[in-house]
């Protein structure tokens, strides 16, 4: 399967009278956008607002981060399964507004959500710092129940993003990437001296507003599958959880995998790169053990000889985690392991609830329980009194003039398991 992504690079936003993209700057009119995000009668109102790198802006609670993209030739739609119908997607022409960026935003309904700061220290920490934000704050109707409170928001995100994304279907991209896979043997044949590596995508389903979806299906109901890693890139995989914000993967950083991105850049010439493995992480024992049975079963019938896993939260898909490595390590293919940690805020703690000797090929985002005292903004788009309950916060972590003393546990993208962020740690 074989995808071009022609990106169209966007330095400023501004709203006005149309929605186009004109010398490198997206125009929106705001009037539009709204009232097509707000197309929901569990919708009561939309606010749309610009948020810019290095503005004194702060932003929370942040629900997910959305990249406006759309396509241009091939089958389906982006946001299969959601925006489009279910139709195989990952092939023929796409179009991403990159360095643009949806951001919605609304009443606070688990703890597990987060901030970005467009400057001070704060804004080191989030890759969402460095895009043109375009933010919504999206008020739903009264007496909706959670559940269906973050889905009104997360489909109006999606609206937003694909209404955005259409000013690029006839824009000349300023770059052009192509991506392939090929079916399995021919993909093994290719490059038959190299050796063949495949990608384990665990993605966060443990249910209780800790969702993901995969052609919109949510994929807690799912067993394990094989797909093509260009999918991906057309909104296959979409975010609908509220897990802790340092190690959360938006849909912006599921569409963006950095895994996925340096294992094509290598495809070819160090290694065979095979494709991906999704699987999902559980709650109960029987689950667990039956995906990572099912995950290492795939990984050895794709022939790979090695492996590259990643995941989504701490705690309990640690465990996941772990009895990955453990089965696929035990077919002799070697693992290496992408993680972050919660090794308490004086990183002397245990980093992760599980371990195992066969886990020794780790790399590691950073600790999410580093503290920080970020200073007020000018502007504040949100809820600012959550910064009291959001997790990484707690009582009296907002100061009355506005600053914020957490964990950067409260930051979106602080620790990103995908790599998708700018901290890392190292053995001293």
């Amino acid at each position: 399967m074989k995808l071009e992504v022609g990106e169209i690079i966007i330095k400023d936003i501004q709203f006005g009278p149309g929605t186009e993209v004109k010398n490198g700057t997206l125009h929106i009119n705001k009037q539009e956008l709204e009232k097509i995000t707000g197309a929901d009668e569990r919708i009561q109102s939309v606010e749309a607002f610009l948020a810019r790198p290095g503005e004194s802006v702060r932003i929370l609670p942040v629900k997910d981060v959305v990249q406006p993209r759309v396509k241009v030739e091939g089958k389906g739609g982006i946001f299969p399964g959601f925006m489009a119908g279910v139709e195989q997607v990952g092939e023929g022409r796409t179009h991403v507004l990159k360095g643009a960026a949806v951001v919605t935003t609304g009443k606070i309904m688990g703890f597990q959500e987060g901030i970005i700061d467009m400057s001070g220290p704060g804004a080191q920490y989030t890759p969402f710092s460095q895009t043109q934000n375009i933010v919504l704050k999206i008020e739903p109707v009264e007496g909706i129940k959670q559940h269906e409170h973050e889905v009104v928001v997360r489909l109006a995100g999606f609206r937003a993003a694909n209404y955005l994304g259409e000013a690029g279907k006839a824009a000349t991209p300023d770059n052009v990437k192509t991506y392939e896979t090929l079916p399995l043997l021919q993909q093994v044949a290719q490059y038959p001296n190299l050796p063949k590596v495949a990608y384990v995508y665990m993605l966060q389903t443990q249910g209780l507003l800790h969702n993901t979806f995969y052609y919109g299906v949510d994929v807690r109901q799912i067993v394990p599958t094989i797909m093509y890693p260009t999918e991906i890139m057309d909104g296959a995989i979409v975010s609908g959880n509220c897990v802790s914000a340092c190690d959360k993967n938006p849909t912006y950083i599921h569409a963006n995998n950095p895994v996925i991105e340096d294992l094509y850049a290598e495809h070819g010439k160090t290694i065979n790169f095979l494709g991906c493995v999704i699987t999902n992480e559980n709650v109960t024992l029987a689950d667990k053990e039956r995906s990572s049975n099912m995950t290492a079963k795939l990984v050895e019938f794709m022939g790979a000889d090695a492996v590259i896993i990643s995941e989504e939260g701490f705690g309990n898909p640690d465990a996941d985690l772990v009895m990955n490595c453990n089965k696929i390590e035990a077919k002799g293919i070697k693992t290496v392991l992408i993680t972050d940690e919660y090794a308490g805020q004086d990183g002397a703690s245990q980093s992760l609830a599980d371990s195992t000797p066969l886990g020794d090929a780790c790399v590691t985002a950073g600790n999410a329980n580093e503290v920080l005292t970020m200073p007020p903004m000018d502007t504040v788009i949100g809820y600012p009194e959550v910064a009291h309950v959001i997790a990484g916060g707690w009582e009296g972590s907002l100061a009355a003039d506005g600053s914020i003393t957490a964990e950067i546990q409260v930051i979106i993208g602080a620790t990103n398991e995908l790599g998708f962020g700018k901290l890392t740690a190292k053995a001293m």
